[in-house]
């Protein structure tokens, strides 16, 4: 526990350093466990939202959580619901392959739309793109 907390605050306060950067999931957790250090120490909603760089309405919600649950209220939970149809592999693909750019898979101006990016996860998936909700690919 030591350990992560030391990582959060260095994540939080922007000290990177050699520390890898983290995902956008993991800083938010970060996020959720220094508020709830700040919590233990009596830090005001305003000075905890302040530290940490969030809304205060987020820091009020994390503190109901925090004083209903304790601190094991901040971690990441894991996602409910139906599991992704598509695994981490062909996700990066179409990520890479979008990062390439409208042009570089046919289209003549460089925007994106919903159909294009459709498109191009059909091609990269082979999964029928159905609009925003695939279903059963």
């Amino acid at each position: 526990m030591r350990a992560f907390c030391c990582v959060v605050s260095i994540v939080v306060h922007g000290f990177w350093g050699s520390v890898p950067p983290l995902s956008r999931l993991q800083l938010a957790e970060a996020r959720r466990v220094r508020a709830a250090e700040l919590f233990g120490q009596g830090r005001s909603n305003a000075e905890v939202a302040g530290t940490v760089g969030v809304h205060a309405e987020s820091v009020r919600r994390w503190r109901r959580a925090w004083e209903s649950g304790g601190a094991e209220t901040t971690r990441r939970r894991s996602a409910s619901g139906r599991p992704p149809e598509v695994g981490d592999a062909p996700v990066e693909e179409v990520r890479a392959a979008l990062e390439r750019g409208a042009q570089a898979h046919g289209f003549e101006a460089g925007l994106w739309t919903l159909e294009r990016v459709g498109a191009v996860v059909e091609r990269v998936t082979g999964c029928p793109s159905r609009g925003p909700r695939c279903g059963d690919c």
